[in-house]
């Protein structure tokens, strides 16, 4: 099978939907990239800062609350991740979506949506759906500050963000892209025992290590967590919120990137499973 192109600009303008449940922040720096650009913003929090935003720039909406639909539909507390309640949820939310785009989106942006995506949703736009994960992903799953812990636990000299292509998996999907490498050593002197208690006691994983801590009756996972979380915060800045506007405007609506099952394409050019390496190539037009 060829590779194919996520979205050919001869056919012309790219539309794309972002989906937001909190602040929006990973919306906004997509939007700012290009202000001009169509697009529609949905959401399963009808009430957060994010659909607030996109109202406020003109900008159409789309919004099920996911915890009424679920309670209210399902009797359902929890929102569940696979059957055919889920599944119910992503095809009545994409109806609306479909409905006030007049037809399908060319691109689906993850810009801080906090509902995984069910089978139905990864089945019926792969490859056209794109999120941003604050670690490595090739590497390091989780959420939250999760992945740049599990990073100094390794040793790793560096951190660095992921976009990536939606599939059914847990942020495993193909990997479009990665930032610039944060260096680690500008938090050497708060990693400090943290390193050594990991080195004393041979510990390289994060379970190994909240359970070395409690067990020697140290308070060094809360501050893994404290430092992490801080790492991260300047992470979705030089990294997230640089790559993935990069990667709607300059990549895919300009019709530079290709997928074949799990391979991507960038100007023709078959990338590595790491994807475009900002460390590498930079931000340039073309490889």
């Amino acid at each position: 099978m060829a590779a194919k192109l996520i979205f050919d600009p001869s056919q012309g303008h790219m539309r794309y939907v972002c989906g937001v449940s909190g602040s929006g922040t990973n919306y906004d720096r997509i939007y700012e990239r290009d202000p001009e650009k169509f697009h529609l913003v949905f959401s399963n929090a009808p009430g957060c800062a994010g659909v607030e935003k996109a109202k406020n720039r003109g900008v159409l909406v789309a919004a099920l609350d996911s915890s009424r639909y679920f309670k209210d539909m399902w009797g359902l507390e929890k929102i569940p991740r696979y059957g055919v309640e889920r599944n119910s949820f992503d095809m009545a939310l994409m109806t609306l979506v479909e409905q006030n785009i007049n037809g399908s989106p060319d691109l689906i942006c993850l810009a801080g949506y906090d509902l995984w995506i069910g089978d139905w949703m990864a089945g019926r736009y792969f490859p056209r759906i794109l999120n941003v994960h604050p670690g490595d992903a090739k590497k390091y799953v989780g959420l939250g500050w999760r992945p740049t812990a599990k990073a100094i636990l390794a040793e790793e000299r560096a951190v660095k963000s992921t976009v990536f292509f939606v599939d059914a998996s847990d942020d495993g999907g193909p990997i479009l892209i990665q930032s610039k490498s944060l260096p680690l050593s500008r938090w050497d002197a708060e990693l400090r025992d943290i390193r050594r208690f990991a080195d004393e006691n041979g510990v390289r994983t994060l379970p190994q290590f909240r359970e070395a801590a409690a067990r020697k009756g140290k308070n060094l996972y809360e501050a893994l967590e404290n430092v992490s979380t801080k790492i991260q915060e300047m992470l979705r800045e030089e990294g997230d919120w640089k790559i993935y506007p990069f990667a709607v405007h300059d990549l895919i609506s300009k019709g530079r990137v290709a997928v074949d099952g799990r391979t991507v394409f960038i100007d023709g050019k078959k990338m590595p499973e790491e994807g475009w390496q900002v460390d590498e190539y930079g931000f340039a037009d073309k490889l």
